[in-house]
């Protein structure tokens, strides 16, 4: 309950003058938010630690990396933690301190001395703002620079200790290389298959029952595979290809191929300006495609029209099918080819890096909205209510993502109907509250 001479100095601001907010009111409730907002923010930030920096480090401690490298990287994935909680920390801590105001009656006793909704909704929205802008931040300065130290780290690491980057009943490719592998125990891979580009340009498989894990220093990673069955094929040519068999093969992966293939930046790890120069240059490739396309089918359309018109007795005419098939399979392909996955994957993510740090803006009117429905106990409500919207959200976005690349679904809905719904519900329900 807000202290009588608290009371009684915001009955005095709101009889001078009703349209002023309360100081004393306006930085109690934002004191109060604040602090709820913390200790969410710890237990949001918990779980997403134990989540996924936790699990990363129990797996290099398995490979015997020295504790300090560990602990470096748990440092510097830490912005990545900081971003995914401190929007789902504003909801949560919000619905938390208005239900817990509503339940005790304070909110009943500052509309008694003649404050209104304001004096809730100003301190939640000053809230949101502050930690949109924070998270902003965190999403697009912190996240960038760790990941660089991050994978400065990883490939020192990688280098020392290759091993890493064979995992059991896994998929992974190098630079010119994909090895899938079957059980492992100890050093042993069970079942491999390596598909590689040699540097004439032929492509091979390699199968082995088995084979054994070493650490070649500087070389990189070697395989000593045992009753292994080689197949070569010319990239261009599939019918000349070569066969061969062998009761052991030493196979390497150059520490090079490793680095590159560990310590690649995503979009998630740019920053907003970096995603937007990827996008500008992928845009520009991908209308060089689009209009090489273009001309291979009017060139196609073209000669089968020509075919045509001169009919059987002109030369072209026993091509016509031929230019047929090619004209209507360049035009298959141009669809294709404008679905560029991975400009969609950039596009979608430079829409993501502002919907989800300025999600907490959206969040405080729905957060106030239905906090100040409580009727008693308001503060376990509130993290109760405050957890499922978090869940619902974030499956929300995960579905839009999934959308977008999948399905085509535009990438501005898929990243923020979840923000827009929330800002609409809440001031729906708050326009509602007032009237009553």
């Amino acid at each position: 309950m807000i202290k009588t001479g608290r009371i009684l100095k915001a009955q005095s601001d709101s009889l001078e003058n009703k349209r002023y907010i309360s100081p004393t009111i306006f930085r109690y409730v934002l004191s109060e938010m604040l602090f709820s907002f913390l200790i969410c923010f710890f237990f949001f930030f918990f779980i997403f630690f134990v989540n996924q920096i936790l699990l990363m480090a129990k797996e290099v401690l398995t490979k015997r990396v020295p504790f300090d490298q560990v602990a470096l990287l748990i440092l510097y994935s830490l912005p990545t933690v900081i971003a995914m909680s401190a929007p789902f920390a504003s909801l949560v801590g919000t619905l938390m301190t208005v239900g817990r105001l509503t339940s005790d009656n304070e909110i009943l006793v500052m509309l008694s001395s003649g404050l209104s909704y304001k004096t809730v909704f100003y301190p939640a929205v000053t809230v949101g703002i502050i930690i949109s802008l924070l998270s902003f931040f965190t999403n697009d300065v912190l996240l960038p620079a760790g990941t660089v130290q991050f994978n400065k780290l990883w490939r020192k690491i990688l280098v020392s200790t290759p091993a890493l980057e064979l995992q059991e009943n896994s998929v992974k490719r190098f630079q010119d290389t994909v090895i899938v592998t079957g059980g492992v125990k100890d050093n042993i891979i069970n079942n491999i298959l390596i598909m590689d580009k040699t540097k004439d340009g032929e492509r091979r498989i390699i199968m082995a029952n088995t084979a054994e894990l070493k650490d070649g220093g500087k070389e990189g990673l070697s395989l000593d595979l045992e009753k292994a069955f080689i197949h070569s094929s010319k990239e261009m040519i599939k019918e000349d290809f070569d066969y061969a068999s062998s009761d052991l093969l030493q196979y390497w992966v150059s520490n090079e191929d490793i680095i590159q293939a560990a310590v690649g930046v995503s979009p998630r790890e740019m920053s907003s300006r970096d995603v937007q120069t990827q996008i500008v240059k992928r845009r520009g490739d991908l209308d060089v495609r689009v209009n090489e396309r273009k001309l291979r089918i009017l060139i196609h359309g073209n000669n089968l029209e020509i075919a045509l018109r001169a009919g059987p007795a002109g030369d072209t005419w026993n091509r016509r099918i031929n230019f047929s098939s090619n004209y209507n399979r360049d035009i298959t392909t141009l669809d294709t080819v404008r679905k560029d996955r991975n400009l969609t994957v950039h596009v979608i993510e430079i829409y993501r890096k502002f919907s989800v740090p300025f999600g907490a803006f959206c969040f405080v009117f729905l957060a106030v909205s239905l906090g100040l429905m409580a009727k008693k106990s308001g503060q376990t409500v509130g993290f109760i209510f405050g957890n499922i919207i978090a869940v619902l959200y974030w499956s929300m976005l995960f579905i839009g993502q999934t959308l977008g690349l999948r399905v085509g679904t535009p990438p501005f809905w898929s990243m923020w109907l979840p923000n827009i719904l929330s800002l609409a519900i809440g001031i729906i329900l708050a326009i509602i509250k007032v009237r009553k």
